[in-house]
């Protein structure tokens, strides 16, 4: 979220809530899915089933619930289950409430708006006492649904499919266009050859002249040579720092260093005088 999303204000409107039936105890029912499934096709006004309510003195009631045959009949390929027994839970530790929203229809025009937002009505239709979990009994019928179910789940969802001919949207490709670019380039170049080792030296006393360190790679770089020949001629001429703050790098030895003082460095600095310039 951005900063100009936080910065927006979100207008709260206050609605009234209907309390009118808050005080009646409700069940909150948990159905299998293919239940679920029928009772939303079903038209409005059908009967979808029925419930009943066994009580025994000393035990808990029985509930069970018979699915009408006009539900079954929606799908009638579809085979389910139409005896279930509901498993009944109280609840205690709990406050759960059901809440309807009703909300007029879209065909108000724009001028209407703050009427629509005062028509819209909240209700609680009432506070859940008991919890319900529907399950079916375990006959032949419930046993081939939870089998087809079951294939359905082991039906792998991508499948290897053999290719007739050639398609050009899965050809890979045979070499990548910057492996051959790097080969070429590798071919251009060719195989570094050695040089004469005093013309080696000379490209190195003069990289030293302007810099009092360097690393292999430079070094390569400069005098164009493969690195184990170069390492051997380095050897000779050369100290190899094992310690900060010049740590992997390449010194010219003593015998072989010539670095101007800061006096030599002014004497060439000062501007010729009048005697030199007649």
């Amino acid at each position: 979220m951005s900063k100009d999303d936080k910065d927006v204000k979100i207008p709260i409107v206050d609605k009234e809530l209907d309390l009118s039936n808050a005080g009646r105890g409700v069940w909150l029912v948990k159905v299998p899915k293919y239940i679920a499934q029928k009772w939303e096709k079903a038209p409005s006004n059908m009967d979808v089933g029925k419930l009943r309510i066994s009580k025994t003195p000393g035990q808990k009631a029985q509930v069970s619930l018979s699915l009408s045959q006009a539900i079954v009949k929606l799908d009638p390929q579809e085979e389910i289950p139409t005896e279930h027994i509901l498993d009944v839970s109280v609840v205690t530790k709990q406050t759960l409430g059901v809440f309807s929203h009703m909300v007029p229809s879209e065909n108000t025009n724009s001028k209407d708006a703050s009427a629509t937002q005062n028509s819209e009505k909240l209700y609680m239709e009432g506070r859940i006492v008991q919890k319900l979990e529907c399950r079916p009994i375990a006959d032949n019928c419930y046993m081939k649904l939870k089998l087809e179910s079951i294939r359905k789940a082991s039906v792998p969802v991508r499948k290897v499919q053999p290719i007739d001919k050639i398609v050009q949207n899965f050809k890979p490709v045979k070499d990548h266009a910057h492996n051959i670019e790097y080969r070429e380039r590798k071919k251009a170049e060719g195989k570094k050859a050695r040089d004469d080792k005093n013309a080696v030296m000379d490209m190195l006393f003069h990289a030293f002249e302007k810099h009092q360190y360097y690393n292999i790679k430079d070094l390569v770089k400069i005098t164009k040579q493969p690195i184990g020949y170069l390492k051997e001629i380095l050897k000779d001429v050369c100290d190899y720092n094992m310690k900060n703050p010049h740590k992997n790098m390449w010194e010219l030895k003593k015998e072989y260093r010539h670095y101007k003082t800061d006096a030599e460095k002014k004497e060439e600095d000062k501007p010729p005088s009048e005697s030199d310039s007649d």
